[in-house]
């Protein structure tokens, strides 16, 4: 691709339903034409970039509201009856508004005393993925990239979720338990924005500096892996997070990565 460019995936609205197209600007002005796109074709799924798209080496996820159509801690929260009020704080810490640490801690606290019973339960009958994603994931590991699934959230809940979609590696924050409960507290460090985009930055310096990386995430702490990564791809997201990548999903599923990376449909997997 000469210059800056778009592609736009499964854009119905240009009459293209079910299609991939590639728009160029001609003075290189991405943000430019980015802005036309969303001021004429919003909502639309779309990639920034100014080569052709390549299968990334590395995908790295977040977990929550991207690979997976819930908030663990939300949904965990109703087991406390108390969903309304974390899901309200979960919601300004996603939007940028509240610190990352913070209101992670201060909603877990609200937790302390659940049993680790809820824990199971809630991963039985509220957690499911989002449409597409274990196929994104198993075709991106078909030709050769490296998943990893990077959460805020608990591995509690990311361990079972990484091998039902086929990542290979997790990193996440630790529930402590004692007695069968949950304390209100968490073992080790915390896995924020920092963590997301190092996490990034490791796996990349172990493939190479030629290697391309794909990111994926929905909110405000997910900003710094997107801006990190080759294609950084805002799923269905946060305002702040939507500008801060240089692609975007509004529309269409999580297979709509494939089509933006120029990847045919015979070769996903399932």
């Amino acid at each position: 691709m000469a210059g800056a460019g778009v592609r736009i995936a499964d854009a119905s609205m240009l009459d293209f339903c079910g299609q991939t197209m590639q728009i160029d600007s001609p003075d290189d002005d991405a943000a430019a034409l980015r802005a036309a796109l969303d001021g004429h074709f919003h909502p639309t799924d779309g990639l920034v970039c100014t080569d052709e798209p390549i299968v990334p080496r590395l995908f790295i996820s977040d977990m929550d509201s991207t690979m997976i159509g819930q908030e663990c801690i939300d949904e965990l929260g109703d087991f406390a009856g108390l969903k309304e009020r974390i899901a309200a704080i979960t919601e300004r810490a996603m939007q940028g508004e509240l610190d990352f640490e913070q209101a992670l801690r201060e909603r877990v606290g609200l937790l302390a005393g659940l049993s680790t019973g809820a824990i199971d339960e809630c991963l039985a009958t509220r957690i499911r993925p989002m449409p597409g994603a274990r196929v994104l994931v198993e075709t991106l590991k078909k030709l050769g990239c490296r998943t990893v699934l990077v959460t805020g959230g608990f591995h509690h809940f990311a361990d079972p979720v990484a091998e039902q979609l086929g990542f290979e590696h997790v990193v996440g924050n630790r529930l402590e338990v004692a007695g069968g409960k949950l304390t209100g507290g968490l073992a080790g460090g915390i896995v924020d924005s920092a963590v997301k985009k190092a996490t990034l930055l490791a796996e990349m310096a172990m493939l190479g500096e030629s290697a391309t990386s794909l990111a994926t995430g929905d909110g405000a702490n997910d900003i710094p892996m997107l801006e990190a990564a080759s294609y950084g791809i805002a799923y269905h997201a946060k305002p702040k997070a939507r500008a801060a990548a240089n692609g975007w999903i509004d529309r269409g599923d999580l297979t709509s990565v494939l089509r933006l990376l120029g990847i045919p449909q015979s070769q996903w997997v399932g």
